[in-house]
């Protein structure tokens, strides 16, 4: 009877060790936790979502990326400090975050530093850009890549075609300094008001207006209730990709020339969340001429008085942000 009973024995141990290996190959050997405040259809996560594609498929599956959007693991000043000790390994973070970790950041957003969006990304994809995606060393998180936010123009419950229509006015901003000084020097009355609130804030006149891209111009309806874009583009605010030095650890322990796969994943999603951008913004300003906003252009005349109403801005910075500056203009 044993004799029997033995063959099929090892037969079945073989086919259960068989299937056991097969599941131990499909285990990853680290998941990375990825965080973004955006809904899952936007150009940022999007890109985060690519990252992990590639992230997975040249680490033949022994790493992987899970991403939480929406907010889920905390705003952004949550995830920052999170980022720094560990407890999330990937995120993008908007300029104003980190600027809190260093003043250097609050240079790149500036009003008019750039020409266009190429004179930004001459200055990002070269060593200026590097230089600012390795300073980010000192804040225990290592900076990986640039993702795209557009340009920033004003928009009003009145209409507006140069620089004096704004005198006056109120005009809601982001928490931010820098911010508030630059819609003082160009004559109007800065307030910091909660974004969710923006809305009902110009439909009852609180405020007569506010800045802001293309793309969240119109997906928080705003055009509905401030139907007059003044086309200044007054500031571009690239948004950073980053990783915990925890996170980095972890890969080099599995193998080292896994850094660099994830450091070149970064890069190439980043590319790419540049051209999703460049198609929602174009979408979005489609979708607000149609609705019949008015949009207006400013003469170059018109823009340079804009440029030259925050130029006090530049002369209160330290010599070293103003050297740094003059790099930037000069690229």
């Amino acid at each position: 009877m044993i004799r029997r009973i033995w063959p099929l024995l090892c037969l079945l141990l073989l086919l259960c060790g068989c299937g056991w290996g097969t599941e131990d190959q499909d285990v990853p050997l680290l998941i990375l936790r990825y965080a973004d405040n955006q809904p899952e259809d936007y150009p940022t996560t999007r890109a985060a979502e690519y990252f992990a594609q590639l992230v997975e498929a040249r680490t033949q599956g022994k790493i992987r990326v899970r991403l939480y959007c929406n907010g889920e693991l905390g705003d952004e000043n949550q995830v920052f400090e999170q980022v720094q000790f560990g407890g999330i390994d990937l995120a993008r973070f908007s300029l104003g975050t980190m600027s809190d970790s260093s003043p250097l950041f609050e240079v790149l957003a500036l009003p008019f530093l750039y020409d266009d969006a190429e004179h930004m990304w001459r200055v990002l994809d070269g060593p200026i850009g590097e230089k600012f995606l390795m300073g980010t060393r000192q804040a225990d998180i290592i900076g990986l890549s640039w993702f795209d936010a557009g340009a920033r123009s004003f928009y009003t419950r009145e209409p507006i075609h140069c620089l004096e229509d704004l005198r006056g006015l109120t005009i809601r901003v982001q928490e931010s300094t820098l911010m508030s000084r630059m819609v003082e020097l160009l004559g109007a009355r800065p307030v910091e008001i909660p974004y969710n609130d923006v809305y009902s804030a110009m439909q009852t006149a609180k405020i007569d207006g506010a800045e802001n891209n293309w793309p969240s111009y119109a997906a928080t309806g705003h055009y509905q209730a401030a139907r007059y874009y003044l086309l200044d583009r007054h500031s571009r605010l690239p948004e950073m990709q980053v990783m915990s030095t925890v996170a980095l650890d972890k890969i080099a322990a599995i193998d080292e020339d896994y850094v660099t796969i994830v450091r070149q994943c970064a890069k190439e999603c980043a590319l790419y969340e540049r051209e999703l951008w460049k198609e929602q913004e174009a979408a979005s300003e489609e979708q607000i001429r149609e609705y019949g906003c008015v949009v207006t252009e400013l003469a170059s005349q018109e823009l340079e008085a804009f440029r030259r109403a925050v130029e006090p801005m530049y002369e209160e910075y330290s010599p070293e942000q103003q050297a740094l500056i003059q790099q930037i203009r000069d690229s």
